[in-house]
């Protein structure tokens, strides 16, 4: 859900941009991020979260990220 989330609004503001990868086929950044969970999401390299979310937490997630 925070995917669909994240390219909707990337979709609707140039300010946001959304990227999806496959863990697997990535493993720098599997371990960059300290991936241990799909999904995982990382907003701004502040705020993150492992796990699937109500698409309610999903956009305070975004909010707490935009005020850092």
């Amino acid at each position: 859900m925070a995917v669909q989330l994240a390219h909707e609004m990337a979709k609707e503001s140039t300010l946001i941009t959304s990227d999806m990868v496959e863990a697997t086929d990535f493993p720098h950044l599997t371990h960059k991020y300290n991936v241990a969970a799909v999904p995982k999401t990382v907003i701004n390299e502040t705020t993150e979260f492992e796990g699937a979310v109500p698409g309610q937490d999903f956009f305070k997630y975004v909010m707490r990220a935009g005020e850092k």
